[in-house]
């Protein structure tokens, strides 16, 4: 299943890894359609094993887990996918030996040729952002609502957005084309973050979106 639309987590830079889990296990509760591990500031043995974890539990929910920025880690514990960025590989590479099933999604910040190159190479998805001021990444080149559409109606994959969303602005981006919203402080930030989650959820009960999609 390569999910579409709906909540798109991604884990917060966390070196406590029961804190981490926790954290998690409370989130996954909100159904969401994908869960990124993400971490800029733990050597990569402590990385592989909070992945391995965060693996186990998203199993159990039932929720595709993804790799920011390595291939060889996704590979190395058997997780469902990878995100690339602008020097993580290419996406012929990842599928190739990922295989087929495999979700792959690419970062293409506010650069339309970087998606339509992604697509054509067989990603998943193509994410653009920031899409608002970003308290995770304050310097991200921002990216204009219109690629989101433009994305939608041409490329034939799932759009994501990232950078800066919340629940006040995420109806704007949905409206506009995206289908997976990533988001990182507003839910796990948040006093209830379970409940922050299905939030999120909610706003894609509607039903599918109407841009088509490669079979």
């Amino acid at each position: 299943m390569r999910p579409e639309r709906g909540l798109y987590l991604v884990t917060p830079d966390e070196d406590d890894d029961e804190r981490l889990a926790a954290r998690v296990q409370a989130v996954l509760q909100g159904r969401p359609a994908l869960l990124q591990y993400r971490n800029k500031t733990l050597p990569a043995a402590r990385r592989r094993e909070q992945a391995a974890r965060l693996l186990a539990l998203t199993r159990a929910a039932g929720v595709p887990l993804v790799i920011n920025d390595s291939l060889e880690l996704a590979l190395a514990i058997g997780a469902d996918g990878v995100h690339l960025g602008r020097d993580d590989g290419d996406v012929a590479e990842a599928r190739a030996r990922l295989g087929r099933a495999a979700l792959i999604g690419v970062s293409c910040y506010d650069e339309w040729a970087r998606a339509e190159a992604g697509a054509r190479a067989g990603a998943d998805y193509v994410a653009f952002g920031a899409m608002f001021a970003s308290p995770t990444k304050p310097a991200a080149v921002r990216a204009p609502l219109a690629l989101l559409e433009r994305a939608r109606r041409e490329l034939g994959v799932a759009v994501a957005a990232i950078g800066g969303i919340t629940l006040d602005n995420a109806p704007v981006l949905v409206e506009a084309g995206a289908g997976l919203l990533a988001v990182i402080s507003d839910v796990f930030g948040d006093p209830d973050p379970a409940a922050r989650a299905a939030a999120y959820t909610r706003l894609f009960a509607a039903g599918p979106a109407s841009a088509g999609r490669r079979q």
